[in-house]
């Protein structure tokens, strides 16, 4: 039995009586997370739902796809909903819906959340064999928005996945000073976590299914309406963990960096040198 119940009447959409005061027994589970607020559940959406996003994951990249392949996150891709199969679509429609984010706000006990229509980074996910996402604490500020990231959903489908494959979700402490939790991304298993500038999360740990298949996942991103120009806006923070190769992204410290000391129009002029380096 899943944790979310079905819907008879139409499946890719949840009823709001039915799920109004769900998640409520969950929340001091979540709140007394280590190393922050975070909790993962089990045959979390109904088993057709799941079914139906494994069979129908894409198979190529479409116009919304994105692919990223650099050292902090290698051979990943990302699906927007708004070129998914209808299903799909529907589904992640109603991913941003009241009764979806009344379990959300239950859960986490965040009330005020606010769905992304937009999906900035949000949809299905994808890291082939041999990829990996270091560890990192998200993006903070929904520009078009303007509004504050709040909490992450991860729903994974991936079927009969274990430790050996790689790929494992690894909580860290703000100080990247020890692993907290390893949790493996196998079918079903739903991860939700507060998003800080301190909640540093990853999978690290290159896939290396046995029979070359990727890790996928359905990623969902909530905010509020609480960002204010006293909060300095930032974009993915990497952090390498003690021992080891990994490497700090320094293209994002500098554009920091610069940020804080030269005037917007400087700024300008900065990114427009940097746009026709690239293409050259």
């Amino acid at each position: 039995m899943s944790y979310l119940p079905s819907n008879p009447q139409d499946r890719t959409l949840f009823e709001f009586d039915a799920v109004k005061d769900l998640g409520k027994e969950l929340n001091e589970t979540y709140v007394s997370g280590d190393p922050f607020p975070h909790i993962a559940i089990d045959d979390f959406l109904p088993e057709d739902l799941v079914k139906m996003c494994i069979e129908q994951f894409p198979t190529r990249p479409d116009p919304g796809s994105e692919s990223f392949n650099r050292d902090q996150e290698r051979y990943k891709t990302s699906y927007h909903p708004d070129n998914m199969a209808p299903a799909l679509r529907h589904l992640f429609y109603a991913f941003n819906s009241r009764p979806f984010i009344r379990v959300v706000e239950n859960i986490t006990g965040i009330k005020g959340l606010l769905p992304d229509p937009f999906f900035l980074g949000g949809g299905f996910h994808e890291t082939r064999q041999g990829g990996h996402l270091d560890m990192h604490a998200d993006f903070n500020h929904h520009k078009p928005l303007n509004l504050e990231r709040r909490v992450n959903v991860l729903i994974y489908l991936n079927p009969d996945w274990k430790e050996e494959y790689g790929g494992q979700l690894e909580l860290w402490r703000t100080d990247m000073s020890e692993q907290v939790q390893c949790i493996v991304p196998i079918a079903n298993r739903c991860v939700m976590f507060t998003t800080t500038g301190q909640s540093m999360h990853g999978h690290p740990q290159p896939v290396n299914h046995p029979g070359g298949g990727a890790r996928r996942s359905i990623a969902l991103y909530y905010y509020t309406s609480t960002w204010d120009e006293t909060k300095a806006s930032k974009t993915t923070q990497f952090y390498a963990r003690p021992g080891t190769h990994d490497r700090y992204d320094w293209h994002v410290r500098s554009d920091e960096i610069l940020q804080d000391f030269l005037p917007p129009v400087l700024m300008r002029q900065v990114a427009r040198v940097r746009r026709k380096l690239a293409r050259h």
